[in-house]
């Protein structure tokens, strides 16, 4: 689109365009379906929004968008365009696709896992069958948010911090502001691939979480 319109009306141009492509993606992979657009905030888009569809009785994000930042579009030599931009998880649409529980399972060599996705039909359902039985001990942290806080990147910083890759899930369970402060609450799952957790064990790991989440400008509560 080009910026000969007002930016207003640009903006407005290539916000319907991105919403229509994104929302025609998500319905050819998981047919009709409720879905919501929630505010964002990312690095290079502006406005910028996540899209969530209601799945298994529960919303779930699927991808991050926005409309491109005038700036990025000049230093890329078409400054008079403006453009969209979106990215998405394959693995967490894989996730709700399959009925996949643990994403640490794509990276995973185990013939249980991989023998589930050869198929001569690339059209057949499939359904993971999930076969770990090792205990799981869920753990939640609240605090306040500190300055520039991504969510995405949150989930992130928490599976590269933690030690021994037991990380299997985390949910925001809650949150809110109070006077210019904002508060996340967050349940995390631990599971270990070869051995049961200990409570202790745990604990540990979940103290480790708090001391991290207070480097990078947390305050627990």
């Amino acid at each position: 689109v080009s910026t000969q319109s007002t930016g207003a009306e640009a903006v407005k141009i290539m916000e319907y365009s991105l919403k229509s492509t994104l929302i025609g993606l998500v319905q050819s992979l998981f047919g009709r379906c409720k879905y919501r657009w929630v505010e964002a905030s990312f690095p290079f888009t502006y406005p910028s929004f996540e899209l969530e569809i209601f799945y298994n009785d529960e919303w779930l994000e699927v991808l991050g968008c926005g409309i491109l930042m005038q700036d990025i579009l000049v230093k890329s030599a078409v400054p008079n365009k403006v453009g969209w931009a979106f990215g998405l998880g394959l693995e967490r649409l894989a996730m709700a696709m399959f009925n996949i529980p643990d994403i640490r399972l794509f990276w995973s060599e185990d013939e249980r896992f991989l023998k589930q996705f050869r198929v001569d039909n690339i059209h057949r359902p499939i359904k993971f069958e999930p076969y770990s039985s090792f205990t799981s001990r869920t753990r939640d942290i609240a605090f306040w948010l500190p300055a520039n806080f991504v969510e995405m990147d949150f989930y992130d910083f928490v599976r590269n911090t933690l030690p021994g890759d037991t990380v299997e899930d985390i949910k925001l369970i809650d949150n809110f502001t109070k006077e210019d402060r904002t508060s996340h609450c967050y349940r995390v799952t631990y599971r270990a691939w070869d051995r049961h957790l200990t409570v202790e064990e745990a604990n540990k790991i979940h103290d480790t979480l708090a001391t991290e989440v207070v480097k990078i400008g947390g305050v627990v509560r």
